[in-house]
């Protein structure tokens, strides 16, 4: 497998993982919104009913469990930028110029 270091390698390496696996034909928009919205809420689990300075302050498990999670959000997330064929980087970039226009920083 070839290193991932970027949103483009990460999405390589995502459709050689799934065409292994014959997985494609279950990763529709709806699917994958549906599992993303399930590992999202997985990653809130982990800081329900903490305080601010708890959610700081994570130990090694639990910041190994939360690192997990925050990979399941990037892979699913990732997946169906493919899909639908969204560059990522482009959408955010195009969305940080919008919110920059809708809420300027102070003078």
């Amino acid at each position: 497998m070839n290193p991932i270091t970027d949103l483009t390698s990460l999405r390589d390496a995502l459709r050689a993982f799934c065409a292994a696996r014959d997985w494609h034909r279950y990763h529709t928009p709806k699917n994958l919104v549906m599992a993303l919205s399930v590992e999202a809420a997985e990653l809130v689990e982990h800081f329900q009913w903490a305080t601010p300075e708890e959610s700081l302050a994570l130990t090694p498990e639990k910041r190994a469990a939360v690192a997990d999670e925050i990979a399941d959000v990037l892979i699913y997330l990732t997946e169906l930028a493919d899909v639908l064929g969204i560059d990522p980087i482009a959408a955010t970039r195009d969305k940080i110029i919008k919110n920059a226009a809708k809420y300027p920083a102070p003078l």
